[in-house]
């Protein structure tokens, strides 16, 4: 019945006929959920979608905790003909306001310990209806949804009506709605599961967010789609997860994940008899990768993806995982290597943009065709804006962006948006936001700040006057004072001066 839905068939196809087949061992409530009642629950949500005024191709904004309940409102928003549209947990209200204004959505679902404050915001911005999903389970969405009724049938969907958008910011700070397909999630989850070799038999330690690519249309995607199972947790705790071991067979983390389950004594034994590690979203250092080896006899395998094109690259499940690099394209995609100033292709070893095109790359940005028009080539390439180059044996490696993105914990930081509300603070002339390495976060968001002219500036004022404007992943683990910027001839800040001065400023 789901056949005219076509992200929507790809999910369910693997689990027909294995309704009683667990899905979701949910670490929070202590209950497992079959496939059978996760697709049951996922119609009634779309049944509640529908009744609250859902028309096909309407947004369905959420800011909640990781549950059950939120990916059945995934699965019921696809089912419903809705376009699913995640938020960062840690955005605050002003941050929220503008996602809503821009993004213009049917409904937002909620945490309810957070409804009263955004009732006014959501109010600003046009929305319809406000639903809630509480970290236990609970709230308005579940207690609708437990009234309503199974077996919704799907709204037509075809392979490049809208199902999803996912907001990733620009060096200018205003953040843009990356619009995802049906055809694209469905292909590069399809993709993944037969190149990471995922069947029915899996279980996936399910540690991620859900408000973004890598846990939500990664790890969520290919389980439905090889009709596996999850141990779902609501968030990164490494003993929890050392625990679980023994009951899984693989694991998808970000490089911090790696990091704080090397410090666990029992490592070793609780890994053996996993046959797959997955790291993403950020760098993993080679010496993390080599550690891992060492202690657990594992390689861990690192792809390469980004919002717009969900994954681009992986390194072979068969084969060298060769540390330092993401690996090769995965089968339908193509990776170039050009000159960023002129777009004409390089040759293999040199370092250039790297363009990448394929069934898995975005459809543009939401209400931005001159946006769209600059990253988004005629020919189908997308310009990642990250450098990089290819080895002499197709292995592909990141060297660096031509973009100021920081990744910081495996969430994209961009340093116009912090810069412009550290210059706002009292005191502050200019700011530069720059990464620097870290063990932990792979890089950490460094604020470098000069004062006004005859103004004392304490780094701890810089920290509280952020407070509550930012997400706290967005705001500076350290801040500089200094007595000027470096920059060129030109007058434009040198950060690649700055990063490569306070390099080892963390480590």
């Amino acid at each position: 019945m789901y056949s005219a839905n076509y992200l929507a068939n790809r999910l369910r196809k693997a689990s027909l006929g294995r309704e009683d087949a667990p899905f979701l061992r949910n670490h929070q409530t202590g209950e497992t959920v079959s496939y059978g009642a996760f697709f049951a629950n996922a119609e009634r949500v779309a049944s509640v979608l529908a009744q609250a005024g859902l028309k096909p191709g309407d947004r369905v904004a959420v800011q909640a905790p990781k549950t059950q309940a939120m990916l059945e409102l995934y699965v019921g928003t696809v089912l419903a003909g809705g376009v699913f549209l995640p938020l960062n947990t840690a955005y605050t209200g002003p941050e929220l306001s503008y996602f809503l204004k821009d993004a213009k959505p049917h409904v937002l679902v909620c945490d309810p310990e957070k409804l009263d404050e955004l009732k006014s915001i959501a109010a600003d911005a046009g929305v319809a209806e406000i639903l809630t999903i509480g970290s236990d389970e609970s709230g308005s969405l579940p207690n609708l949804r437990d009234g309503a009724e199974p077996e919704f049938d799907p709204v037509v969907r075809a392979p490049e009506d809208l199902a999803a958008i996912l907001y990733t910011s620009g060096t200018t700070g205003r953040s843009k709605g990356a619009m995802l397909t049906h055809k694209a999630l469905a292909s590069n989850s399809e993709t993944l599961k037969d190149y990471w070799q995922f069947t029915k038999d899996d279980v996936l330690i399910h540690a991620l967010p859900i408000f973004h690519t890598h846990g939500l249309f990664v790890a969520t995607n290919i389980s439905l789609m090889a009709g596996s199972s999850c141990i779902f947790l609501a968030g990164f705790d490494a003993a929890t997860i050392l625990d679980y071991m023994p009951k899984a067979t693989s694991m998808m983390g970000v490089p911090t994940f790696y990091v704080r389950l090397l410090e666990q004594d029992d490592l070793a034994e609780a890994a053996k008899g996993m046959r797959l590690f997955v790291s993403g979203s950020a760098p993993l250092l080679a010496e993390t990768h080599d550690r891992w080896n060492a202690v657990t006899g594992h390689a861990i395998l690192e792809r390469y993806g980004m919002t717009e094109t969900n994954m681009n690259t992986s390194n072979p499940y068969d084969g060298e995982r060769r540390a330092g690099t993401v690996g090769f394209p995965l089968p339908g995609v193509e990776l170039i290597v050009t000159d960023p100033e002129t777009g004409a292709k390089l040759p293999d070893g040199e370092i250039g943009m790297l363009e990448v095109r394929g069934p898995n790359v975005f459809a543009g940005y939401w209400q931005m065709p001159e946006k769209t028009a600059e990253e988004l080539r005629e020919n189908g390439f997308f310009i990642t804006g990250d450098l990089g180059r290819v080895d002499e044996d197709g292995y592909v490696h990141i060297v660096g962006r031509g973009k100021d993105l920081i990744i910081s914990g495996g969430y994209n930081v961009y340093p116009k948006e912090v810069e412009l509300e550290i210059d706002e603070l009292p005191g502050v002339d200019e700011s530069a936001v720059i990464g620097v390495p870290h063990a932990d976060f792979g890089e950490a968001v460094v604020a470098v700040v000069v004062p006004e002219k005859g103004a004392r500036l304490d780094p701890d004022t810089i920290t509280t006057g952020l407070t509550g404007k930012l997400a706290r992943f967005k705001q500076p683990k350290r801040v500089l004072v200094v007595d000027a910027l470096p920059r060129n001839t030109m007058g434009k800040v040198q950060k690649k001066q700055l990063r490569e001065e306070y390099a080892r400023l963390l480590s």
